[in-house]
């Protein structure tokens, strides 16, 4: 039941999922209210508040929308949905408003308006995507991760899992006897003892298997795949090869793998030519660990790491659970426990943190940022050549503009115009702070970035944040 000690609650918080407020004054659309009253469900059930400004801080202006009918649009949304809506009238100090608590949709399925699944992406109501679909009725089934696929024998265990790797990744002495190897995975539930026998599940194989394909083709058929092309184009591939061991146990040598293809990049300082990699070893380490541990394991396909002569594309299958623009601020797994024990391994950082690393590593080598992008089932990142603020595309900029402003506010400042300039590797001349005005004004334009009211109205001393700030 809403009560007015809820409201005063929801006031001071954001709205999130679970959580809608309108104006509505004088009307509010039948349509419009089914539309949220079916995506807030899909996203886990909440409130729609009509009555309230939505921006903070949130006032009552009151609502006068389906006065005196509240039965009636109860018993409605009942026939229209085929789900249970209650519907609450508060009686504010500075007007009425009007409450609709929305149940969650029942695990594995979805409900639907007019044939479409429809979800809550920021403050608008959007159709889901068959990969978030397709997620949700595959609620109910068995986890891929989770199931059984294998029951060995002792010494089977030994044999087709890097024990040795295992025990050396969390940094503790190897015990003396296979017995008591055995042991101690069962005591970390990563394997589970069976009259005798002992099972091992798909994440088990998946982290730790010395051969991936000695566990059958659904766990090959997930080993990661490098494929260098000659050159900027697919027309010449020079390698295509992939992975052979467990995604744990065999991280460090896929990372060497990949660096050992890298193109070399020339710079020429006054003392000395040097040559470096295209792509910094610690940006690549973490794409890849963050597309290992964040594919769709309910999607055919794999890991993939195309290398170009003056690129690096890594694709992973999934689209992701949180839009590319958010991936500095949001944190959400698809896979928790294979991300556990990564992270457990040392090959992931603290959840969340591994594209705010990518990104600033990329800042402090003045290359441009990242293209993130959803792809109709896979998530797409790439990185692309160093180079100057002049060859960068207007798209570039305001991109690189955007993230900067991100990563500033999630470590607890703001961008500034001095700040930009440092990031393109510009000077301080008057034309280098014009060109930064612009990429910023057009960021603005473009609702990427914020002017911090805080910052006051001096245009020298601007500073700016994100727009979900």
């Amino acid at each position: 039941m809403a009560t007015l000690q809820d409201l005063n609650r929801w006031f001071l918080a954001a709205e999130a999922p679970d959580l809608e407020f309108k104006e509505a004054k004088a009307s509010f659309d039948l349509k419009k209210l089914h539309r949220y009253c079916v995506a807030i469900a899909n996203s886990g059930g909440g409130h729609l508040v009509l009555g309230v400004t939505d921006a903070l801080p949130r006032q009552v202006v009151g609502t006068r929308v389906f006065g005196g009918k509240m039965m009636e649009i109860e018993q409605g949304l009942l026939e229209k949905l085929r789900f249970h809506v209650k519907t609450y009238e508060l009686d504010h100090v500075d007007g009425r408003v009007v409450v609709f608590e929305i149940p969650g949709r029942p695990k594995g399925s979805a409900f639907s308006f007019d044939g479409a699944y429809l979800t809550r992406v920021g403050e608008s109501v959007q159709p889901m995507t068959d990969d978030q679909i397709r997620s949700i009725y595959a609620e109910n089934a068995q986890s891929f991760l989770d199931e059984r696929i294998e029951l060995l024998r002792e010494d089977e265990v030994v044999d087709l899992l890097d024990t040795q790797a295992y025990f050396e990744l969390l940094h503790r002495p190897y015990p003396a006897t296979r017995a008591a190897v055995v042991q101690r995975l069962c005591d970390d539930r990563v394997i589970d003892s069976a009259g005798g026998r002992f099972e091992v599940s798909r994440l088990a194989a998946l982290t730790m298997a010395r051969q991936l394909d000695k566990f059958g083709n659904a766990i090959a058929r997930k080993a990661p795949r490098v494929i260098v092309y000659a050159g900027p184009t697919k027309l010449e591939t020079k390698l295509d090869y992939s992975g052979r061991r467990g995604y744990a146990v065999g991280f460090r040598a896929l990372i060497e793998f990949v660096e050992a293809q890298l193109p070399q990049c020339e710079s020429v300082s006054e003392i000395l030519r040097e040559s470096t990699a295209l792509v910094p070893t610690e940006v690549v380490r973490e794409l890849v660990a963050n597309a290992l541990v964040h594919q769709d394991f309910q999607i055919a396909g794999q890991v993939t790491i195309e290398i170009y002569s003056d690129r690096l594309e890594v694709r992973n299958p999934g689209e992701p659970i949180v839009e590319p623009i958010r991936f500095v601020d949001l944190n959400r797994s698809r896979n928790e426990r294979l991300a556990a024990l990564m992270r457990q391994f040392g090959i992931c950082e603290e959840k969340g943190s591994g594209i705010d690393r990518v990104l600033k590593l990329l800042e402090g080598s003045f290359m441009p940022t990242p293209t993130f992008r959803s792809d109709p089932g896979q998530t797409f990142v790439r990185i692309s050549e160093p180079r100057q603020f002049a060859e960068l595309t207007p798209v570039d900029r305001v991109f690189s503009c955007y993230f900067h402003c991100a990563l500033r506010y999630v470590s607890g400042s703001t961008m500034t115009n001095s700040s930009l300039r440092s990031r393109f590797d510009l000077g301080d001349g008057g034309s280098a702070s014009v060109q930064v005005s612009n990429v910023i004004k057009d960021a603005v334009n473009r609702n990427l970035v914020k002017r911090d009211e805080a910052s006051g109205t001096s245009k020298k001393n601007a500073r700016y944040v994100p727009f979900f700030a």
